[in-house]
């Protein structure tokens, strides 16, 4: 930490020492970290409800902070709180401070909890593909605990709080370490009744009188292969007045609304595996395509200081090689 800084700032702000304190002595710490709040919220309110005491307590804290530096930080501006110059200066350090014990912290619970493992991906491939197989891996080894993240956002591997991340496309390459994980394929899918009593050779037809379901990842990634790519893949003419079609960001939420036969999805086939297997969905036409990209699994260096980090990587690799031969057999 740059408690350095901090000292210094306190010397140019507060001109005149002090009773009762040397020159550069630091100030409370529940006065400091109730500052910075109220720099970061500018509200007493809202820092007050972040640090879980009254607001009449934030405002103490600030008396007596401002009181140990002779110097005035903050001032009403109407309703809401507005930094004086001083106050500026003063609160750069201290965030910053904050910040490093705020990760020093982080880094520490992680080594302190040898068996906790943060995985993060994205959304929809976390709901549909891996959530169903961690179940098994969990058995083998109860005393890890798991932080599941999914998100859009590539994790910040100095936090510490993520250990292995599944991402797409172009975004591994950001990343000092990465593998290959798989390459997917879309298929229609549908519930079965939806397609119940159609005669093979008119089922393609069927399916363009269907509510077209599709899937749109713009700006975040390329969009996965559209219904117009699938239609010219079998040679037929797409549909141009599509009736009940919807767009939907999220693969999970287009797949849900097919499962709820709603109409026929063009998914993902690791992300309606399941679903096949239970009879939620069938394909009522084996027509596949290749995604534009592959999914990758990335992770910080230090995933493999534990035991349980490493045998996580070994498992996951080999569930992508399953999916990768699974894939292929369609193909």
């Amino acid at each position: 930490m740059k408690f350095s800084t901090l000292n210094v700032k306190v010397s140019y702000i507060s001109d005149t020492p002090y009773e009762g304190s040397s020159v550069g002595t630091l100030p409370p710490l529940r006065a400091l970290q109730v500052f910075e709040a109220v720099g970061r919220y500018s509200s007493v309110t809202e820092a007050a409800g972040w640090l879980g005491i009254s607001p009449a307590a934030v405002s103490q804290q600030i008396k007596q902070l401002e009181t140990h530096l002779k110097v005035r930080l903050v001032e009403r501006d109407g309703r809401r709180l507005r930094m004086t110059q001083a106050g500026k200066d003063y609160h750069a350090p201290c965030a910053a401070a904050f910040e490093e014990l705020r990760i020093a912290t982080a880094r520490t619970t992680q080594t302190r909890n040898c068996c906790r493992l943060g995985v993060s991906a994205l959304p929809s491939l976390m709901a549909q593909w891996l959530t169903p197989q961690l179940g098994h891996w969990h058995q083998q080894r109860p005393e890890v605990a798991l932080y599941l993240d999914g998100s859009h956002a590539e994790p910040d591997w100095e936090a510490g709080n993520i250990d292995f991340r599944i991402t797409y496309s172009d975004r591994a390459s950001e990343a000092t370490n990465r593998l290959e994980l798989f390459h997917d394929i879309v298929l229609p899918a549908c519930h079965p009744s939806l397609v119940a009593e159609i005669e093979k050779d008119r089922m393609l037809a069927h399916i363009a009188t269907l509510p077209l379901l599709s899937i749109d990842w713009q700006p975040k990634f390329s969009s996965p292969p559209s219904w117009r790519d699938w239609f010219f893949a079998t040679s037929q003419e797409f549909p141009g007045n599509i009736h009940g079609h919807r767009v939907y960001s999220l693969s999970s939420l287009a797949i849900a609304a097919a499962t709820a036969r709603e109409g026929v999805v063009l998914a993902q086939y690791s992300m309606i595996q399941n679903e096949i297997a239970s009879g939620q969905l069938t394909i009522p036409v084996l027509t596949p395509l290749w995604m534009p990209s592959t999914y990758y699994l990335t992770w910080r260096t230090s995933a493999f200081d534990s035991e349980h980090g490493r045998g996580f990587q070994r498992w996951l690799l080999q569930k992508g090689r399953e999916q990768t031969q699974a894939i292929e057999a369609l193909m």
